[in-house]
């Protein structure tokens, strides 16, 4: 995955966008500020007065929200981080943001630094929000300076609480992608990620499940960094942890034997884009291994953890013995986007945990996120436009109802055919 590196450039512009649809965020996602979603709804009926008052009272909510994160209780710290979380998954903010990015670093550095569990959870989460907002550039380049050895400190302090050090293995990973500048950084980072979940290399058996989530997520973005690597890199990477990776395949942890399964078949891609002859001299008993979880019926095991499994490790196995890869189509607006490789896999997916319902807007309307997925400038579509694409709840009504009425008059000709048991 191409990334290129783009001073100054932003997440998008506001005023060329249209605002995130509640159809497209949770109710989870919005609790923590719902009433975002009624100052938009003022502006789609007020014209441009209600739109400019409806931007000046969400601004006015986000100031709030941006002065709460230094109040003296925890509970209303960690509200107010959540606010700005959901605002800028469901927005595009780069103007406001970039006015107060300095006030809203040192907010979460200070709840890095002093807060609780859950407190830097959110504020990790925070973090990497913000980097995405302000795009691949010097301002995000800037504020991940100042976060980075906070967050490499947390993730290596071992008596550091374990929700926080799960976020930060998350954060770390996302935000070097977006505002690392320098690939030998990018590859030092990877090294804080090494030394945490390699320790489950010879640790399987009796693993506290907080502790091997914290693997797990390390794993996961060590395996994000890897679609940036020089070849170099990849090459010596393969030589240090494919042989040792297949381990984690036997761990109890279900998250965990995912990620390692899915790191297997990143690392199988990178390794014959390099060289299409790639040999792995273990392929033979990785696939016995890839092929038993895909076919998993041990009774100890939950049935939502098997049916998730077996579907990811039959993608896993193709993807180690022949090469290929099962590809999905995103749609988001009137666009599509093809996810069709481990690469492109893994990127989305990170995206995705941190913008949550709205990685479609995201999609549409930020930039720097197209640029990653080489999408081009934002297409610019107006209300009118998109509300006359948009088919209406009463004509999706009918076109059920008439499907419905189809299928029962089709299937109407083999009912009721039962023959005589007593003729036989």
């Amino acid at each position: 995955m191409p990334r290129t590196k783009k001073k100054n450039s932003r997440g998008g512009q506001q005023a060329n966008v249209q605002p995130f649809s509640d159809e497209d965020a949770s109710i989870e996602t919005l609790s923590h500020c719902s009433s975002f979603s009624d100052a938009t709804s003022v502006a789609d009926e007020g014209g441009e007065a209600s739109e400019d008052a409806a931007r000046e009272e969400f601004q006015y909510k986000l100031k709030g929200f941006i002065d709460s994160t230094v109040d003296k209780s925890a509970k209303t710290r960690q509200g107010a981080l959540d606010g700005l979380k959901t605002a800028m998954a469901t927005r595009i903010l780069y103007e406001f943001i970039s006015e107060r990015r300095m006030t809203i670093t040192d907010s979460i550095e200070r709840c890095l630094k002093k807060g609780k569990g859950e407190e830097q959870r959110a504020a990790a989460s925070l973090a990497c929000l913000l980097c995405i907002q302000l795009g691949s550039g010097i301002e995000s380049e800037e504020v991940f300076k100042t976060l980075k050895p906070i967050f490499k400190n947390i993730l290596a302090d071992g008596s550091a609480n374990i929700q926080a050090r799960q976020a930060v293995a998350t954060s770390l990973g996302l935000c070097s992608l977006v505002a690392e500048d320098d690939i030998l950084d990018v590859h030092t980072t990877m090294e804080c990620f090494e030394n945490v979940f390699t320790q489950s290399y010879a640790r399987m058996d009796g693993m506290n499940p907080q502790t091997s989530q914290l693997h797990t997520n390390a794993l996961l973005s060590w395996a994000l960094l890897l679609t940036i690597c020089t070849a170099d890199q990849i090459k010596d990477i393969l030589r240090k942890h494919l042989t040792k990776l297949p381990k984690l395949l036997e761990s109890e942890d279900v998250n965990m034997r995912i990620a390692a399964g899915e790191t297997i078949a990143l690392l199988f891609e990178l390794a014959r884009d390099m060289d299409s002859d790639f040999e792995f001299d273990s392929w033979d008993e990785l696939c016995d291994k890839l092929s038993a979880l895909a076919t998993d019926c041990n009774k100890h095991r939950a049935k939502t953890d098997k049916r998730k499994q077996r579907s990811v490790f039959r993608d896993v196995l193709k993807a180690v013995e022949e090469g290929d890869f099962q590809s999905e189509t995103i749609r988001f607006g009137i666009e599509r986007m093809t996810i069709d490789s481990w690469v492109r896999k893994r990127t989305y997916d990170a995206f995705r945990e941190f913008v949550g319902s709205g990685m479609n807007y995201h999609l549409q309307a930020n930039e720097f996120i197209r640029d990653v997925f080489e999408l081009g400038p934002p297409m610019l579509v107006d209300s009118a436009t998109m509300k006359a694409m948009k088919i209406s709840r009463f004509e999706r009504h009918l076109h059920n109802s008439a499907a419905f009425k189809a299928r029962t008059k089709a299937r109407s000709k083999f009912r009721d055919k039962r023959v005589d048991v007593g003729e036989f």
